[in-house]
């Protein structure tokens, strides 16, 4: 078993449609895949050694013959293909609906009860990608001092913002009204401050001041069950924000995935026990829905270089797991989430470099983990600890 473990997740790299991609209208979405088939001088030699190649369905990413770590994917159960859905599927939450989704904008009643509440009037209200509706709205907020609001094909209530027209303070607490507006059938996943700067004419663009307001989980996850075993959970990046802080020990924010990578390293030399749980979002937010095949292809390389660090920062005891949420295929028209098998790696001194085959259920990574650090098992997902960890 292990003493500390180390979960990376790379937030939206995934690795090839999943059957019923077609509900979702993602037919054809391969993150990683079309990565490598766009980019050609894209490289992961780190991960490719792991076994990334080797994984069922994976055509073009180069294989090894001596994989150092144990490979497979795993399916998503819940339906979506949102932040949320998939870190809570990992975690042990099976969703049997949908969080709702407002491709018409939210109902009129709504949105004008939160302007009473919050004492301004909104601009937007409808699906649109961030980056371009502050260009398209931004000079009419500047004018007005009207937050933007905004939904994509995500579960999300989006609230833009200029820091120098609304403070970071009023813009979070606009999301905190939202948050407690929208529930029974508005429950949407997160409510999300998007604050961005800029002198206008199309010039504005979004700061790192994002600040997520999660749903609370609905049970117990693996995280809960690891600090009822007396062990810490230390949340890096968005993760308190997804899980509401439920069952986080400590949290870390982070710049980017550089700093992502660097503060986990930096625990790993502070912590000997529990879970360094980490989301490394750049991926998603600033590559994927972009369609910025270049920016994504080189925040892969820049990770598989700092992986081989991390790695070298590992105790005899200690087991790395690394996975997805969901997919984000840049080379698609779309820039929304695509549904997508996620890649799932496990590597440390105890694990066997074995295949791990199609996992039918993100729940299997937290199950996994959960007997890892021996803890009690969490609600859904079939372990294969059995599987990957040597005999002793």
């Amino acid at each position: 078993m292990a003493s500390r473990v180390i979960w990376l997740v790379i937030d939206s790299v995934g690795i090839g449609e999943m059957p019923d991609a077609g509900d979702y209208g993602d037919e054809g979405s391969n993150t990683l895949e079309n990565l490598y088939r766009e980019n050609p001088s894209l490289k992961l030699p780190n991960l490719e050694k792991m076994g990334l190649g080797l994984i069922e369905g994976v055509s073009v990413i180069p294989r090894t013959e001596n994989p150092v770590a144990a490979y497979g994917k795993a399916a998503q159960m819940s339906p979506g293909k949102d932040t949320t859905t998939g870190h809570w599927e990992m975690a042990g939450i099976v969703l049997e609906k949908p969080f709702p989704l407002f491709p018409d904008g939210f109902p009129p009643d709504l949105i004008k009860e939160f302007e009473n509440k919050i004492g301004r009037k909104t601009l937007g209200n409808y699906p649109a990608s961030g980056t371009e509706i502050i260009n398209v709205l931004g000079d009419e907020h500047v004018k007005t001092g009207s937050p933007i609001v905004y939904t994509s094909g995500d579960s999300v209530f989006q609230i833009a913002a200029h820091e120098d027209v609304i403070s970071l303070e009023e813009l979070y607490r606009m999301c905190e009204t939202a948050r407690e507006m929208l529930s029974g059938d508005l429950a949407v996943g997160r409510v999300i401050a998007r604050p961005f700067t800029g002198k206008g004419n199309g010039n504005y663009g979004r700061t790192r001041n994002r600040h997520d307001y999660s749903l609370s989980p609905y049970h117990d996850t693996v995280l809960n069950m690891v600090e009822s075993k007396g062990l810490g959970v230390y949340g890096v990046g968005k993760i308190f924000d997804i899980f509401a802080g439920s069952g986080i020990t400590k949290s870390l924010k982070m710049k980017d995935n550089k700093q992502g990578m660097e503060i986990t390293m930096s625990l790993m030399e502070e912590v000997d026990r529990g879970l360094i749980f980490v989301n490394l979002v750049d991926f998603d937010m600033i590559y994927g829905h972009r369609n910025d095949v270049e920016g994504y292809s080189n925040a892969l390389m820049d990770f598989d270089e700092q992986l081989v660090k991390l790695i070298g920062k590992m105790d005899r005891e200690d087991v790395l797991v690394i996975n997805a949420d969901h997919g984000c295929d840049p080379t698609t028209e779309s820039t929304d989430h695509s549904r997508e098998y996620v890649p799932v790696l496990v590597y440390g001194d105890s694990v066997n470099p074995v295949n791990i085959g199609v996992r039918k259920s993100f729940s299997d990574i937290g199950q996994t983990i959960a007997e890892f650090l021996q803890t009690e098992s969490i609600a859904n997902g079939e372990s294969f600890a059995w599987k990957v960890l040597k005999k002793t």
